[in-house]
């Protein structure tokens, strides 16, 4: 990649300061090779659609019983301490946990019979995130790129002037930054372009404020003169011998230089990322915490045209106290979700952004009794039976599918992988994931081997 540098580089919004490397162009960084995607696009392997996902991932592995799987009839050690609510679907029921996703249920797929059989966090996050078994705890490395990375190579901004692939606060996977929402043999550039790597991995609870980004604020400040250095160097990139060209790489360069320069002085990233332009009655629906904060971010984020927004949600691995340790996070999702359903309801944007929630795995059925020092009952890892919820993208709502056993140990109804579900995120963004990118060592890799999207939800 083509790169002008000024400082040292940083893939994240505290980069984009003054001393940031501007790079041809800078949403190369976040996701947008021009050149790439219109070959892609004339190849039929990328749709030209402006669709975008808003991931919420709940980082430690959230339990199917008390979300989106709960078991009323069970046995009280396998039950847990939550009721259930009837949504607004006849038959289908919820964990007691979610009362505003009950009100949406007939704009949500919750898919339950979706299972990998691993209790790594490490290989369950890189399977969910990548399609692939792939890393484990042994093993940590990232093996194949994210869904994140790869819609962004594929699909590049909705809108220029704007990255295509965004972390709020920033994208990880249990501790790893960007962790298996990373790239990998794609390349940096389609790394997601992580907000703020000063106050991340945030609880729900944590008393941070979340407001205008401080790299907004650098953007703001730059002084004309050092704004004009830029722009001049950018223009330089014309003295690149143009005749040397034979593949259209000086129109994507030309584009990029737009691109970065748009970012840099534009207004429309900046008001974007800004929630204090956001009306303070709207933001409270998505409450205060920073995962109700960053949610609204992310729906500004795809209203304004990012591609994909992760929404890091994490501390799920409750191996003891499940009842104050789920319970308390829950009500925090539920409230983001529930406002973000609203939101994207009455803009009329349900269609066009996907909403995806899910974790690692799921938890044990049975309920232990704690862990030293904290003999309060919890639950483990548990791959064999997890829940994911999606809505909008112009899925069919008000939809089950699978179901795991009285107990939910396993899935005894349309048993699914989590390259199922990928295929499933693809498709619903127009890309063809038999399409093949080269890894480290130059071998064609396709985006997925195997896995079919759920044909039901369509």
């Amino acid at each position: 990649m083509l790169q002008i540098q000024q400082g040292v580089a940083q893939p994240n919004c505290q980069g984009t300061s003054r001393r940031t490397a501007l790079k041809a162009g800078f949403l190369g960084m976040a996701g947008l090779g021009l050149g790439d995607i219109l070959r892609l696009q004339a190849q039929g392997a990328a749709a030209k659609n402006d669709k975008a996902v808003i991931l919420i991932w709940l980082d430690g592995g959230p339990s199917q019983l008390e979300t989106y799987d709960p078991k009323p009839d069970a046995p009280s050690e396998y039950r847990g301490p939550f009721g259930v609510l009837q949504t607004n679907v006849p038959g289908v029921f919820l964990s007691e946990t979610l009362p505003n996703h009950t009100r949406h249920a007939d704009k949500m797929v919750f898919v339950r019979s979706l299972h990998h059989g691993t209790g790594d966090h490490f290989a369950g996050a890189h399977w969910m995130l990548t399609g692939r078994f792939g890393s484990t705890s042994v093993n940590l490395p990232q093996k194949f790129p994210s869904v994140g990375s790869y819609i962004s190579r594929v699909r590049g901004a909705n809108q220029p002037g704007l990255p295509a692939y965004v972390g709020l606060p920033a994208a990880q996977s249990v501790y790893l930054f960007p962790g298996y929402q990373g790239a990998a043999y794609l390349g940096s550039a389609y790394n997601p372009f992580d907000v703020d790597t000063e106050q991340k991995y945030l609880g729900a609870t944590y008393n941070v404020n979340i407001g205008r980004p401080k790299c907004m604020d650098s953007l703001t400040s730059i002084e004309s003169s050092r704004a004009e250095t830029r722009r001049s160097l950018l223009t330089n990139l014309d003295c690149l011998e143009r005749k040397a060209d034979q593949t259209g790489m000086m129109n994507a360069v030309d584009r990029y230089q737009q691109d970065a320069m748009s970012m840099i002085l534009g207004g429309q990233a900046r008001k974007a990322f800004d929630l204090d332009q956001e009306d303070p009655k709207l933001a409270d629906k998505y409450g205060r915490s920073p995962w109700g904060r960053y949610t609204l971010m992310a729906r500004r984020l795809v209203e304004a045209g990012v591609t994909f927004v992760t929404v890091d949600m994490p501390h799920w691995d409750d191996h003891s106290n499940i009842k104050d340790g789920h319970g308390g996070k829950l009500e925090h999702v539920d409230r983001a979700v529930g406002a973000l359903m609203d939101d994207l309801v009455d803009r009329d944007l349900l269609d066009r952004v996907l909403v995806v929630v899910m974790g690692e795995f799921g938890r044990t059925p049975r309920i232990n009794t704690g862990q030293p020092g904290i003999p309060i009952p919890g639950r483990d890892h548990w791959g064999d039976a997890i829940s994911v919820m999606m809505a909008g993208g112009g899925l069919r709502g008000g939809t089950v599918v699978g179901a795991t056993n009285s107990k939910a140990e396993f899935p005894v109804e349309r048993p699914l992988k989590p390259h199922d579900l990928l295929a499933t995120v693809y498709k619903v963004m127009g890309i063809d994931p038999t399409i093949s990118f080269r890894d480290f060592a130059g071998r064609p890799v396709p985006i997925l081997t195997e896995g079919e999207a759920i044909h039901e939800v369509f």
